[in-house]
Parts: structure tokens; sequence; C-alpha cells
């Protein structure tokens, strides 16, 4: 297989799972809101999904580094087929809020096999047949292709419940989630990886939070970008799923369910224009700390206009040019991370790192949740943005350990 190959089968993976598992995201807020949860409750089902994410990160990394990426792409596209119709029987019996938030849990599940073990298959496939590329251009690729399967998913998705109900989306997302499954079973093959031996659990267990320390947290190249992680992650889910229910009531009609769907698929153009940019920006921009470290200032600077104003097309623009910064940031982190990782410890390590982005949502959608409850979305916004601003400091420090280390560098060249 080669390079060209590697990449052209990580971009196909890429539309059929984000173009399936999209049909949901522009309703979800309003699709649990119909199924009689309250504003904090519908935030707390999302807390429960990305606590799932964080219970289930190691134990699905386990799987990734030592059975393989393909076997935990499989597995994951599964779970999400049963979890979706889970849920859809779950909006027909107006279930108490207790099942939605054990479902829920078992979506994050599916997510996990996926976070990590995805982008390691494509490093991994590309570097074993001798890419000469740079990661940000195959990451930029990867979010223009995700921004335009999102685009034509949550659009769809958000027109086929205004043609029907809210239930439809879910069961055409799980029917596509069926033939991902397909797709990957058919064109997907571990390359430029060699499954660990397997041992027992509890030794696994040990080893993959060892190696995530010792290549994650306890690497000073990437320790402070992994910890400020929650706090992009945690408030940029809530911005996202805030905004169906938020712009329905600037627009004045909360049964338009097409609008909500156009308003995701806006955020996912907005993928689309910043994936395209982010190789640019890097070729140009060389630090790729000071990148997130302006995109995250501009970005918070954006969420919080959108919490103050009152104009529906003000606030779609703004939410346009708030993914567009989020979508130029993603690569850029993506391809930093990546470059400080081994090859035998990246899946682990970018579960770890997913982890830490989940555990931030845990804790800050049921608060922002609460917040909209109390008091309104638009204060929510303005609490959001500054959430979002805590990940600075963290940042701060790592650029600066990068500088200390290139003037140590410098210093030690000259004494050569």
């Amino acid at each position: 297989m080669t390079a060209e190959r590697v990449l052209r089968t990580y971009l196909t993976l890429v539309a059929v799972s984000t173009g399936a598992s999209s049909m949901i995201w522009g309703i979800n807020t309003l699709f649990l809101l119909d199924a009689g949860l309250g504003i904090g409750q519908t935030f707390a089902a999302n807390a429960f999904f990305t606590a799932g994410m964080v219970l289930f990160e190691v134990p699905t990394g386990v799987v990734a580094d030592t059975v393989g990426r393909r076997t935990s792409y499989l597995l994951g596209t599964a779970t999400l087929i049963g979890t979706t119709v889970l849920y859809l029987l779950l909006w027909r019996a107006h279930a108490p809020f207790v099942w939605w938030a054990i479902v829920s849990m078992l979506l994050g599940l599916g997510f996990t096999f996926f976070s990590g073990a995805t982008e390691a298959w494509l490093v991994d496939g590309l570097h074993a047949t001798g890419y000469t590329g740079s990661l940000d251009a195959a990451f930029a690729k990867g979010q223009v292709v995700n921004g335009i399967a999102m685009m034509a998913g949550t659009i769809g998705g958000g027109v086929l419940a205004q043609l029907t109900n809210l239930g439809t989306p879910y069961v055409v997302r799980a029917a596509l989630l069926l033939v991902t499954f397909v797709v990957a079973a058919r064109s997907m093959r571990d390359i430029g990886f060699t499954p660990k031996a397997r041992g027992s659990v509890r030794g696994e267990m040990a080893g993959i939070v060892r190696a995530s320390l010792r290549h994650g947290l306890l690497d000073r190249r990437v320790r402070w970008v992994m910890l400020a992680g929650p706090f992009t992650a945690g408030a940029t889910v809530y911005g996202f799923y805030a905004a169906q229910p938020y712009l329905l009531q600037l627009y004045g009609h909360t049964g338009s369910y097409a609008i909500a769907g156009l308003s995701a698929g806006i955020v996912a153009a907005a993928q689309i224009a910043g994936g395209a940019s982010a190789a640019s920006v890097a070729r140009v921009f060389r630090d790729r700390i000071g990148i997130l470290i302006g995109a995250i200032t501009a970005s918070g600077v954006v969420i919080a206009v959108i919490g103050l104003v009152t104009s529906f097309g003000v606030a779609l623009v703004l939410l346009m040019l708030w993914g567009t910064l989020f979508a130029a940031m993603s690569p850029v982190r993506q391809a930093y991370l990546n470059s400080h990782i081994p090859s035998a410890q990246r899946a682990t390590v970018l579960s770890f790192d997913s982890l830490l982005g989940s555990a931030g949502g845990v804790v800050i959608q049921p608060v922002l949740g609460r917040s909209a409850d109390a008091w309104g979305y638009g204060p929510a916004y303005l609490l959001t943005a500054g959430i979002q601003t805590l990940a600075l400091p963290l940042l701060g420090l790592a650029r600066r350990r990068k500088s200390v280390e290139a003037t140590a560098g410098q210093a030690l060249a000259l004494r050569g």
C-alpha cells in the first residue's frame, strides 16, 4: 500500500463515519428536549456521554495498541450502531433520565474506540509507506473532508427531521453506520504497526497508565498542551450543542428543525475553511503553540460576543467564524502532539489526551447547562468564553518550555 492510498483510505473513513454520525448532531439537543428532558438534564446527559469517554478511554486504548487499530475502529462502529438504536427507543418511550445517562455512557464507549486509534492508524501508515509531506497537511485534508461530511450530515438530518420527525435521522444514522462498518472492514488494514503481545488485563492497564504518563504528562513538550485540552474541549462541545436551541430562540420559531441543522452545517462549512487554511497557516507561522494561543484567544472573544448579540443573522455569522478558528487550530494541535509521541504508544497517549478533554466536558457541560437553565443561553456563552481562556496560561507554559529548550539546544550546538 502506498502513502497516497493510506491517506485516501483515511479520508474515505472520515467521510463515511462523520457523514453517518453527524445526521443527529444538528438536532440532538432538540431531540433530548423533545424526549422530556429539561435543559439541565439535557446537558447532564451529554456529560454522562463524556464521562463514558473518560471511563473507557484507557481500556479501549489497550485494544488499539494490542489487538490493532482496525479492530478498535470496527468495535467502535458496532457500538455506535447499537447505542443509536437505543437512543431512538428511549425517545419513543419518554424514558426517565437514568436510562439516558446509562445509554449516553455506552455511546461514549463507542467513540473511545475511535479516538487515538484512527489518528494512530494514519500516522503509522504514512511513516511506513515513506510519506514525505507534513502531518499538518494530512490532518488538514482530514479536517476538510470531515467538514464536508458534517455539513451534508447535519443539514440533511435537520431537513429530514423537519419533513418527518426528530427520530428519523437516528434511523438513517444507524443504517449509514452499518455502511461505515462494511467500508472499514474491507479497506482498513494495520500498516506500520506491530501489535504488542497481550498479557493480563491488569498488567496491560498498568502499562497503559505508565506509557500515558511517560510519553504524555511527564513529557514536558506535550504536558501543558494536554492539560489545556479539558478547558477548550468542554467549552467547544457546549458551544456547539447549545447553539441549536439558542439560535432557534433568536430565530423565533423553536420548531424549525431545518434551521438547527443548517446552523450545524454552517459550523461544518467553517471547518472546511479552517482545515483548508491550516496547512498555509502552519507554513507561515512555524510556532504551533503560538498558533494555538492566537486561535483560542480569538475564538474566546467570538464566543463572548455570541452571548451578547440578539440578532439571529449576526449570531449565525459569529458561529461560522468560531468554527473556522477551531478548525484551523485542530490539525495544528494534532500534528504537534503526534510529532512527539512514539509509534508504539501513539494510540495510547492520544486516547489519554482525549480522556483529559472528555474529563473537562464532564464537569463543564453540567455547569454551563445549569447556567443556561438559570440565566439563559446568552450569559452561559459568556461563561463559556471565560472557561476557554483558562487554557491560555497552560499554553503559555508550553511556549515558555519550548523557548527554554530551543535556547539550550543553541548553547549546546555552540559548545560543540
